[in-house]
């Protein structure tokens, strides 16, 4: 009996670290594979494979290399490549994984909640998230790179970083913020959906090829406001390259886009950056305010040299990991407030 209560806690403890191990590679996969589908899109890789989900039905390119070479005498400057099947079918077999890994996370999760202390609601939410995004990333194929449904499928896998991001959160050890810190999380929380817009622009950009279409910083072809079009540059529903009426996108749709997107970021730049010099004093929140503030930085060097450099691949691939590392950051320091903030609340009389 003695030597069963001895082992108990040594048991539990191979539990939690195996739970831990897999969240932390699960999340680390996560932004990989966010990383993995900039290059996807930003290599024009999209349509590599124009079925889902496997490769002209076969599992892997090789299996396909016929019909892709059909495609590519049909059009030898056209979406299929054996390149980029491979690209597109790589990010695929990620995903996959992915699913994998936080199915594992769920059913230990549910197993050893007793021994983590909390429940496997959010590890089941994950799961349904990343269904979801499954699904995002076929409709990507089968819309024919809809601008909607790709932006979507971005901030779709935002999405499920940050939520892989807190349950990395809990498996950490930090130093407790004090009370007066506590204060900032309604900023922490604005901060956060800020972020969340821009990335949703961002993606907007992206998706419809506007990056270049302001080549000049800070103004915009020579203007602080130039001539843009609005309800075409932010018609939700139509296809690549067109506006709603089914015409060829205009340039002053593409300045739209681009033109609303870089002059949000001083919003956000404003407001994460304030929330994160603020929180430079305390040690709770220290680490993750000060890659906040490195980000920032980083994005605003990645988003200029991609305008100056007519959008460098490794720059703007760089620049969509920017905005990973910044939900990844914010929702730590999210966390970190949240939970201290609930365990301070006093305790009601029944």
């Amino acid at each position: 009996m003695a030597e069963l209560t001895a082992t108990q806690p040594s048991g539990h403890a191979s539990k939690r670290a195996r739970y831990r191990r897999i969240v932390f590679l699960t999340w680390f996969l996560t932004l990989d594979l966010i990383m993995f589908g900039a290059f996807v899109r930003l290599t024009d890789s999209g349509l590599g494979c124009p079925d889902w989900p496997g490769c002209y039905g076969s599992v892997t390119p090789i299996g396909a290399l016929d019909s892709i070479r059909e495609a590519v005498k049909v059009m030898p400057d056209g979406p299929v490549t054996l390149p980029k099947a491979w690209i597109e079918m790589i990010h695929r077999y990620v995903g996959a994984l992915l699913g994998f890994l936080i199915i594992m996370i769920v059913a230990l999760g549910w197993r050893n909640r007793a021994v983590l202390g909390y429940s496997p609601k959010l590890a089941i939410a994950t799961l349904v998230a990343v269904c979801i995004q499954g699904a995002f990333g076929a409709w990507t194929v089968t819309h024919q790179l809809m601008p909607a449904v790709v932006t979507a499928h971005l901030f779709g896998g935002m999405t499920l970083l940050g939520m892989m991001t807190w349950l990395a959160a809990r498996e950490r050890t930090y130093a407790t913020p004090a009370a007066v810190t506590l204060t900032y999380r309604p900023w922490a929380i604005c901060g956060l959906l800020l972020l969340a817009v821009q990335i949703v622009l961002g993606g907007w950009v992206s998706t419809n090829y506007a990056a270049l279409a302001c080549m000049d910083f800070p103004t915009c072809h020579g203007s602080w406001i130039p001539e843009m079009d609005m309800r075409n540059g932010f018609s939700v529903v139509r296809g690549l390259g067109e506006m709603s009426n089914g015409e060829m996108i205009s340039q002053t749709a593409l300045t739209a886009i681009h033109w609303v997107h870089r002059n949000f970021a001083f919003v956000v730049f404003a407001v994460l950056g304030t929330l994160a010099w603020r929180l430079l004093s305390d040690r709770g929140t220290r680490g993750p305010a000060r890659l906040v503030l490195v980000l920032l930085g980083a994005q605003l060097f990645t988003g200029l040299t991609t305008i100056f450099f007519h959008w460098p691949l490794l720059i703007a691939v760089l620049h969509n990991g920017g905005a990973a590392g910044l939900v990844l950051a914010t929702v730590t320091i999210l966390y970190r407030l949240s939970v201290r903030s609930a365990a301070v609340q006093p305790v009601q009389s029944r």
